[in-house]
C-alpha cells in the first residue's frame, strides 16, 4: 500500500490522509443534486482502488442518491478486516422528499432513524464521523446537535461534526457538546471560509475536512463548454452558475493558470487546486470525488504537493491566499 501524507483531525485521534474518498457522485442521478448515471461497480472498483493506493477515510451521506451512496461503500469495504478498513464518515439530516428533491429535518427521532439505517447501509458497528449535513431548519440546530450528541454517547458513532454552518451556528451548538469536526466547501472558485470559519476553527483546534475543492470537478482540467454542453439533465452542474457565464470563463481562465503550475510540477491541474486547499493551515484533509478507478492516480499527489508562495501568486492572480 502506498503512503499518502496525513493529519491530525483536529482532537479526535484519528489520522486522515490528506485525500479522502468523497461519495457524492456515486449516489449516481435520479435525485435533486445527482451527478448523471453511475455504474455501482465503477465505484466500488474505484473506492477499492483509492484505498490500496493509501486513502484512509471515506466520506458520504444518506442524501447522496437516498442511501445508493452508502449502500455502494458498505459493498465496497464490506470484506475488508478490521485493520484494513477505512475510517467511515457518513452525514445526516437531508430526508427524501417529495419527486426525489431533498427534505431538511433535524428533530431527534428522525436523526436517530437516519443513523440506525446508514449503520446498515454501510454495514459497520458504528460510524467513525457522523454530521449534520446542512443547518436547517436553523431554529432546530440545537435539537439536532444533542441527537448526536446522545448517538455518540450510546455507541452508535465515535465522532460527531457539522457541515455548512457557520461561526455562529457553531458557538450556539458548542455549549451543548464540543464541535470536533467542520465540513465546509472550499476551494479556488468558493473561499467565503476563509476570513472567519478557518480561522475560528484552527483557534478551537476542529478538525476541517473541506469538500469540492475543484469546484465540482469544474478545476480538474478536464471540464471544457463542450463536456459542460453534453452533461446529461440530471447532473445539477449543468445549470450550476459556476458552469455557466459569466462565471464561466473566468472559471476556465483559473483552470488555466492551474494547468501551466501542474506541467511544470508534472502533476494534473486537478491535483494543484486540491492542494491550494491543503495548504491552508486549518485544513486537515480534501475530499475528492472519483467515479471510476482512472480517476484515483491522477489526484492523489496533492496529498504531499506542497506549493511555493510564488505557484500560489501565480495561481491566484496575486490575490491572497
Amino acid at each position: 500500500m502506498a503512503k499518502l501524507a496525513t493529519a491530525a483531525l483536529g482532537a479526535t485521534g484519528m489520522e486522515i490522509t490528506r485525500v479522502g474518498f468523497g461519495a457524492w457522485a456515486i449516489g449516481g442521478g435520479g435525485w435533486e443534486f445527482g451527478w448523471g448515471p453511475q455504474q455501482d461497480d465503477e465505484s466500488v472498483a474505484a473506492i477499492q482502488h483509492a484505498l490500496a493506493s493509501g486513502v484512509n477515510w471515506i466520506d458520504t451521506a444518506a442524501a447522496y442518491g437516498f442511501g445508493r451512496s452508502e449502500e455502494v461503500v458498505g459493498k465496497a469495504i464490506s470484506g475488508l478486516s478490521a485493520a484494513d478498513r477505512p475510517y467511515v464518515f457518513t452525514k445526516c439530516s437531508l430526508i427524501e422528499g417529495p419527486g426525489r428533491k431533498v427534505a431538511h429535518s433535524l428533530k431527534r427521532d428522525s436523526l436517530f432513524r437516519e443513523a440506525e439505517a446508514s449503520i446498515t447501509r454501510l454495514g459497520v458497528d458504528a460510524i467513525d464521523l457522523y454530521q449534520i449535513h446542512w443547518p436547517n431548519p436553523a431554529a432546530d440546530i440545537e435539537e439536532g446537535w444533542s441527537a448526536l450528541a446522545a448517538l455518540k454517547e450510546q455507541g452508535f458513532v465515535r465522532h460527531i461534526g457539522v457541515s455548512n454552518f457557520s461561526v455562529e451556528q457553531l458557538r450556539r451548538i458548542s455549549a451543548i457538546a464540543p464541535v470536533e469536526t467542520i465540513q465546509p466547501e472550499y476551494s479556488l472558485i468558493e473561499r467565503d471560509v476563509e476570513p472567519e470559519l478557518l480561522p475560528h476553527a484552527r483557534r478551537e483546534n476542529t478538525g476541517v475536512i473541506v469538500y469540492s475543492p475543484m469546484g465540482s470537478g469544474l478545476l480538474s482540467g478536464r471540464m471544457t463548454r463542450e463536456r459542460i454542453a453534453a452533461m446529461p439533465d440530471d447532473d445539477w452542474r449543468k445549470t450550476a452558475p459556476e458552469f455557466n457565464e459569466p462565471l464561466l470563463t473566468q472559471n476556465l481562465d483559473l483552470v488555466g493558470r492551474l494547468a501551466r503550475v501542474a506541467q511544470r510540477r508534472g502533476v494534473a491541474p486537478g491535483a494543484v487546486a486540491v492542494a491550494w486547499t491543503l495548504h491552508n493551515p486549518a485544513v486537515s484533509g480534501a475530499i475528492v470525488g472519483f467515479r471510476n478507478p482512472a480517476q484515483v492516480d491522477p489526484l492523489l499527489p496533492a496529498a504531499d504537493l506542497e506549493l511555493t508562495d510564488s505557484e500560489i501568486a501565480e495561481i491566484t492572480g496575486g490575490q491572497n491566499s
